[in-house]
């Protein structure tokens, strides 16, 4: 099965965080939170445009709106749970209108 680009794992974690906009330390708190999971090999952690996707909207909760982690762990996991049912409603716009508006700084 051939992988999507953006699916693809291939930043290790000092690109990625320098992409994002963070600290590798700040990366790593997301992992150890389980707000991220970036692909590993050999003991290196991958992460793939998605993932960084993910942690610039993971950042915007956190400095943007003021949640915190517990916060945006919540709302991540209400959000999964709607988009793998197939639910369309507020939640999911707000997401969408979220991550289009940072794609478009």
């Amino acid at each position: 099965m051939k992988q999507r680009r953006d699916d693809r794992p291939v930043y290790v974690i000092s690109i990625a965080a320098d992409l994002a906009g963070l600290h590798p330390r700040t990366l790593r708190i997301y992992e150890e939170k389980g707000l991220v999971q970036p692909a590993r090999r050999n003991n290196t952690r991958l992460y793939s445009d998605r993932d960084l996707e993910r942690v610039r909207l993971i950042r915007h909760l956190t400095q943007g709106l003021g949640l915190n982690l517990a916060g945006v762990r919540v709302l991540l996991e209400v959000y999964e749970r709607m988009e793998f049912r197939g639910s369309r409603n507020s939640m999911s716009w707000v997401f969408e209108r979220t991550i289009r508006r940072r794609r478009e700084r």
